[in-house]
């Protein structure tokens, strides 16, 4: 009797890929001054296009580690404490690289989706502190196998060489690094052409041919949308405490059928952050005088009944309950329900109940807005008023 043996593709220990897809042929390496500190969140090194690896095996002065944070990581922690250390990252406080008198000797790049590279450096203390710089690019990316968030994002190995091109003053220098990406592009692209209906979105598409309501998970019971706002520091700012875990500083709810509503504000614990009384609307002072956070979450359990499903847009609020000890029995992301319904982003709950047609009271701080517009998207979707939005040539 002959005994079947599974076929296993041959995997270069390289570049980890498929030897049918192996793209080390193609690496072209190019001697880098600044030295290039790549930290992958896990579930990027998972994925078989990123580029991280293929950015590091091109870079000669580079370094690759996996993780979600630099705490623990010997190497990385010592590295965080050295002078001349910037983290490739944009916000409010980054410079642009165009805009640096002195360049840092060493880039940490951060790969992973925008969520996830998002959660590492903001997660991390050592990180978090880091000098941020951003770059803009001359021109789109070429990576037509992944969806970017936005058209100026682009590929880890095509911001780093990108960087690496302004911070070392040749801006073409670093462009032959690109070869190998651009191998793997259009090596995945003729793979799609010749195999037009095994791609896995188009069999997913195939698989779910049974039309699942998203909205089902709504109907037929008692919605509480709700919203919080935490007591958060700028991460650049030198006085940041630390830990800086989420704190719950005003939590507001209603009761979709009713419209009774719930809106209180939670003493702090840790320093308030500069910005939180902006957000709310009102003095710091305001937000001194407020309530015990013991009583506030005991009133908070009266208002919530057994059978309640809780709705908010993301995971956040459920978060900072759970911080409190008040976690939802059961929570929704409307978020994604919307996104299920609509077939897309939905983008913030704001500018999609906006175009709904509500007025968004100004004024009265973020929080009011969130909890208006939440209650009114979510009544807009069990009316069936939240719909895909068709293009002109649909029919």
């Amino acid at each position: 009797m002959e005994v079947a043996v599974a076929e296993h593709r041959e995997i270069c220990l390289r570049c980890r890929r498929p030897r049918t897809v192996c793209w080390c042929s193609a690496v072209t390496q190019v001697p880098n001054q600044t030295r290039v500190v790549f930290i992958q969140h896990p579930r990027e090194a998972k994925v078989p296009i990123s580029t991280c690896r293929m950015a590091h095996l091109s870079l000669p002065n580079s370094e690759l580690h996996v993780g979600i944070t630099a705490v623990g990581n010997k190497s990385l922690e010592a590295l965080c404490a050295r002078p001349g250390v910037a983290v490739l990252f944009p916000s409010e406080s980054a410079v642009d690289v165009d805009a640096l008198t002195v360049p840092p000797e060493t880039l940490v790049v951060v790969d992973g989706t925008w969520s996830n590279a998002k959660k590492v450096v903001e997660k991390c203390p050592l990180l978090s502190r880091l000098p941020r710089l951003k770059f803009f690019p001359d021109q789109p990316g070429n990576y037509r196998i992944r969806k970017e968030p936005e058209a100026h994002c682009l590929a880890t190995i095509e911001a780093t060489a990108f960087v690496l091109g302004r911070l070392e003053k040749a801006p073409a220098r670093f462009t032959p690094i690109l070869t190998a990406f651009d191998a793997m592009v259009e090596k995945q692209l003729d793979y799609i052409r010749e195999n037009p209906v095994s791609t896995r979105h188009k069999n997913r598409k195939q698989r779910n041919t049974v039309k699942l309501d998203p909205t089902a998970v709504l109907r037929d019971r008692e919605l509480v949308v709700v919203f919080g706002e935490a007591n958060a520091w700028p991460l650049c700012d030198p006085h940041r405490p630390l830990p800086d875990a989420p704190e719950l500083v005003q939590l507001v709810a209603e009761r979709v059928s009713t419209g009774e509503r719930f809106e209180r504000l939670l003493k702090p614990v840790r320093p308030l952050g500069p910005r939180v009384p902006r957000h709310l609307d009102m003095i710091a002072e305001e937000i001194g005088w407020a309530e015990s956070r013991e009583s506030v979450i005991a009133e908070w359990k009266q208002f919530i009944r057994p059978g309640d499903l809780q709705l908010g847009w993301g995971s956040f609020c459920r978060d900072l309950l759970e911080l409190e000890g008040a976690a939802p029995e059961e929570f929704v992301n409307l978020r994604s329900v919307i996104a299920r319904v609509i077939d897309g982003s939905p983008g913030s709950v704001e500018e999609l109940a906006q175009s709904l047609g509500v007025v968004l009271p100004e004024g009265k701080g973020r929080a009011l807005r969130r909890l208006v517009s939440l209650a009114f998207v979510t009544r807009a979707t069990l009316e069936g008023r939240v719909a895909p939005v068709r293009l002109k040539n649909d029919r």
